[in-house]
């Protein structure tokens, strides 16, 4: 499978090559040109940056159009079509050509209401069970600290790093699917911390040190599962840019909401998984999923009553809006109760597994369309948090409205509901990944099509 990272690389320095000077094949990047020069040598162009965001979600194909404009991205047009049973499972995609045809309607109705712009550069969220994400850190005392770092001090950190990353998830998928060699691909990377004899450093080149340790983020994803997603954007006659692990997102997209220094939980109910993420001091550690979204609840109420999916779904609805009262909304709650602790207890494990007996930051923000049914908030704000898990105090437990996510405009006010906000986070990748420049960034690119992973 074509290397994404390659796909971007191309899209992205191919006008700086070419027009600002900026990389060179041949002699590697000019410092002589600066990254804002580059940036203003593309906009002379008088190019739009013009990406799609397009979210795969188990009960919806969700598309949002948007232009970037710097450092933040304006929605120009959002579609959404509902996934048929048969199409996804649990994050999956289970039928490609059935998925290509609901994600094509969600385009349309984007396309539809951006006036008719067409966007094909895309980024696509990728969930699920087995799509793992980690952090690690790696450490090298230099025997001669008088020296400068290098670039290739630099690199050579990146992938030690990279390397026990790409063996961790291997081991994890092998483990959890009793298949041990399953090919496996990665779905996106970061730096998110380089520190010289304890110091913080944004670029370690030049620094003088005799320790220096680095911190890379992971993820990835079993080939099969990404090679589906491929499929339904060659479909789509999309040009894809990134699949991006869909909890890494919401972390990038929303940590600012967290201050730096204590970071957050983020837990994203979708339609088929519930996906984790924690960021600890500005950075994302890891992130978990477990197959029990929205559906399993409407399948629970379908069962119990003994009536059609559709119509559990439009009583989940109903319920989750608070328009059921008296017995009707006591029966729907009784009902739900055994999943929604089942929900819960899966909700702690998997935060006890992050935590690694560490202290969690004080704050947990719920998204997903799943997120509506109140029965799960209050479940996290009965929880004895402090008493159950390494929490200094009781987190605020705050649900997620599109109003609270920065970088993303929406003058025509098109996203105003909860199950928006993954899409939007995919829409800041874009605003991410046009900004991307940095020493750290290059080195971790080069890494990447070394290690063609």
């Amino acid at each position: 499978m074509k290397n994404l990272f390659q796909s971007l690389r191309g899209l992205f320095t191919r006008g700086q090559e070419e027009n600002a000077g900026y990389y060179d094949e041949q002699d590697g990047y000019d410092e002589d040109v600066t990254p804002d020069e580059a940036e203003v040598g593309a906009a002379a162009s008088g190019e739009r940056q013009l990406f799609t965001a397009l979210d795969i979600g188990t009960a919806y194909a969700k598309a949002i159009i948007v232009e970037v404009h710097g450092d933040y991205a304006e929605v120009l047009g959002v579609g959404r079509h509902a996934q048929s049973y048969s199409h996804m499972s649990d994050g999956f995609v289970t039928d490609i050509t059935g998925v290509i045809a609901n994600c094509n309607e969600a385009l349309i109705k984007a396309e539809q209401a951006a006036g008719g712009v067409v966007a094909p550069s895309a980024i696509i969220g990728i969930a699920g069970e087995l799509v793992k994400g980690s952090s690690t850190t790696v450490s090298r005392q230099r025997p001669k600290p008088a020296t400068p770092i290098t670039p290739e001090e630099l690199e050579t950190l990146i992938t030690n790093a990279q390397q026990k990353l790409l063996k961790g998830s291997k081991d994890r998928i092998a483990a959890e699917t009793g298949y041990p060699n399953i090919d496996v691909r990665l779905t996106n990377a970061a730096v998110i911390s380089v520190r010289i004899d304890g110091q913080l450093v944004s670029n370690p080149i030049g620094f003088r040190g005799r320790y220096i340790s680095l911190t890379l983020f992971s993820a990835f994803a079993p080939l099969t599962q990404l090679g589906a997603l491929e499929t339904v954007a060659q479909g789509l006659d999309l040009t894809l840019i990134a699949i991006v692990a869909e909890p890494y997102a919401l972390a990038r997209c929303l940590s600012t909401n967290a201050s730096a220094d204590s970071g957050a939980i983020f837990i994203d109910i979708g339609g088929g998984t519930t996906d984790i993420a924690l960021v600890r001091q500005g950075g994302i550690e890891e992130t978990r999923m477990f197959a029990l979204g929205g559906r399993t609840f409407t399948r629970r109420i379908a069962t119990s009553k003994g009536i059609s999916i559709k119509d559990a779904e439009r009583l989940k609805i109903s319920y989750s809006k608070g328009e059921m009262k008296g017995g009707s909304r006591d029966e729907i709650q009784t009902i739900l109760e055994p999943e929604c602790q089942t929900w819960m207890d899966s909700v702690e494990l998997l935060i006890e597994e992050l935590a690694k007996g560490e202290l969690l930051p004080p704050a947990i923000y719920m998204v997903g369309g799943g997120s509506a049914l109140v029965d799960l908030h209050q479940k996290l704000e009965n929880f004895p948090w402090t008493e159950r898990l390494p929490f200094s105090r009781t987190p605020i437990i705050r649900t997620v409205l599109p109003d609270m996510v920065g970088s993303i405009s929406d003058p025509e006010g098109m996203l105003s509901d909860i199950q928006d906000i993954t899409p939007m986070a995919l829409a800041y990748q874009a605003v991410e990944l046009q900004n991307e420049n940095s020493v750290l960034e290059r080195a971790l690119d080069r890494v990447i099509n070394t290690m063609h992973i």
